[in-house]
Parts: structure tokens; sequence; C-alpha cells
């Protein structure tokens, strides 16, 4: 009985301390978006049409960002792109198409120095090595077209003159990017380098 009382105290003290730092924590996101949204504000920035304000839309973006997965690594990676064009649907269009690039070479950069950690274990030679180098970093844009649909975080957008600036904020599932980039990784290494089925499954630790 006194050992079930033991631990119901510290199961309880463990569930405050869990709650302080999770008030801590949302209190620290809300002060981050509130020095960000007014710094955009003064750079001109609004939040696009029907959005919901630039606040809360940078509250969201952190909450994201800091989500982490039950080993302590990022449950998400988030990019940041912006356009300028004539129109809001073009400079969007390119914003996108900017943080996605960035999200992509973030992944890719992380994937290549996975790779790069098996070249002994897959008993390269220098010649083969230095294919794989150069196929790790050629592949920023591939990985990018592959990347499909993103989850929009942030969307705000300002006059440049005649033209519309737009800024967005985008998130991406970690492991199905890193799952997306080796594929892509694996198809051009298949494409331009004859090597052993076993070899190529090191690399990839497979």
């Amino acid at each position: 009985m006194k050992n079930l009382r033991i631990t119901l105290i510290i199961s309880l003290m463990a569930l405050m301390l869990a709650n302080v730092s999770f008030a801590q924590s949302n209190s620290r996101i809300k002060k981050e978006a509130k020095r960000e949204a007014k710094e955009f504000g003064r750079e001109g920035f609004t939040e696009l049409p029907g959005a919901p304000p630039l606040r809360y839309q940078l509250e969201k973006a952190w909450k994201k960002q800091l989500k982490e997965d039950e080993y302590g690594y990022p449950l998400f990676i988030v990019a940041s792109g912006n356009g300028v064009a004539e129109t809001e649907t073009v400079a969007k269009l390119q914003a996108n198409e900017t943080a996605k690039y960035e999200l992509a070479g973030t992944i890719s950069t992380s994937v290549a120095g996975l790779i790069k950690g098996e070249y002994g274990n897959a008993q390269l030679n220098n010649e083969d090595a230095a294919t794989v180098n150069k196929i790790l970093g050629n592949v920023q844009s591939l990985v990018a077209a592959e990347l499909g649909r993103v989850v929009p975080l942030v969307e705000m957008h300002k006059k440049v003159g005649k033209n519309v600036e737009v800024n967005v904020r985008i998130a991406y599932n970690s492991e199905m990017a890193k799952d997306i980039t080796k594929k892509v990784i694996r198809k051009e290494l298949e494409k331009d380098l004859q090597l052993q089925q076993d070899k190529l499954d090191k690399l990839f630790k497979e």
C-alpha cells in the first residue's frame, strides 16, 4: 500500500512538471509568434485574404516545428520561401516552390550524410565513392519535385511597387521526406552506378 502511494505521488509530480513545462513552452511560442508578427508587420506584410491572423499562423508554425517523435527527433521539417510577381497567384506559386527546394535541400543533406557514413561498410572504391558523391550533390531538385503536397503553415503578402511579394512557411513529415529522398537517391544510383546489390543495400542500411 505504501509503495502504491509513493508511485501515485511520483506520477502526480511528473504530470504536474509536464503541465508546467507545456505551459512554459506554449508561453514562449506565443511570445515568439507575437514578436515575429510585429517584425513582418513593420516590413509591410499581412496575411492573405481569408487566412487567419498572421500571429496565429506563426504560433501554428512554431508548434509544428517544435513537435518531436518518441525519440526526441523533429517530427516535421519546416522551410520558408518567397516569390515576387505581378499577381498574387504566381508569387505564391514561386514562394511554395522555393520553400520546397529549401526543404529538399535540408533533408537531402541529412540523408547524404547517413549514406556517406556507410561507405566503409559498403566497401566502395574511390571511383564509386566519387560517383556517389556527385549524385548526392545533385538530387535536391529531384527530391523537391517528388515531395508533392506540403502542409502550409504561414502565408503572407505585401505590395512591392506594381508587384506582389508572397512569403510562405511550409512543413513536411520528416520520416516521409526521408523515405522519398532515399528512393530518389537509390533510383539515381541504380541508373548511373553499377553496384552490386549487396553494396547498394549496405549504403541504405538494408
